[in-house]
């Protein structure tokens, strides 16, 4: 019986199956042949119901004027757009950018001691889900600014010059946030001039 070698991450595994399948020599039983198999279908079609829900979240983003307004936002897809938008309605629920970033956990927690301040780490607090999807577009917009030389890249590259790269993106996930809601509650069109123009807090 041949060794089989099980990789990592569910990509990896999808294409290993298959080749498992068609290798009439490598010792598994037909017991096993057919779970795995049936674990191939269910992955194809939990395939299939991803991207059905991605072509739903394509059309409402589209439908939607507030998250087609969203999309023009570096790091914001059809996803967060829509997650955004549902999130922030039309903006009025918070008095500034900084109250919504906050509401997500993505500003930083302070301590006081000795009549000093100290920030520490995110409060986290909020929605962890749409906090998340912004933190995620925000690596994206890090990976790629370093080669682009507009005015948001600028800034994002002279913040991971100073920070690690990991504090970066929240600073960045936190501006996301608070020009998305500045572009809401302003019923505003993103302008990329000002994206760089105030700095969120490094958390």
């Amino acid at each position: 019986m041949k060794r089989i070698t099980v990789p990592i991450g569910i990509v990896q595994l999808r294409r290993a199956i298959p080749c498992w399948l068609e290798d009439a020599e490598n010792g598994l039983s037909e017991s096993f042949r057919c779970q795995l198999a049936e674990l191939r279908e269910d992955l194809q079609r939990l395939d299939e119901r991803v991207g059905e829900q991605d072509e739903r979240i394509a059309r409402q983003a589209k439908e939607d004027p507030v998250a087609q307004r969203l999309l023009t936002l570096r790091g914001v897809g059809p996803l967060t757009a829509t997650a955004l938008a549902g999130a922030l309605g039309d903006g009025r629920a918070f008095g500034k950018g900084r109250d919504f970033a906050a509401s997500l956990g993505l500003t930083p927690r302070q301590h006081s001691t000795g009549g000093k301040e100290r920030l520490l780490g995110i409060s986290k607090r909020g929605d962890p889900y749409l906090r998340k999807l912004l933190v995620h577009g925000a690596r994206a917009v890090i990976r790629h600014a370093a080669h682009r030389d507009d005015g948001l890249s600028r800034w994002v590259n002279g913040l991971v010059a100073r920070k690690h790269v990991n504090v970066a993106t929240v600073a960045l996930a936190n501006k996301t946030a608070r020009m998305a809601w500045a572009i809401t509650h302003g019923n505003v069109d993103y302008d990329p001039t000002l994206a760089a123009a105030a700095a969120a807090p490094a958390a």
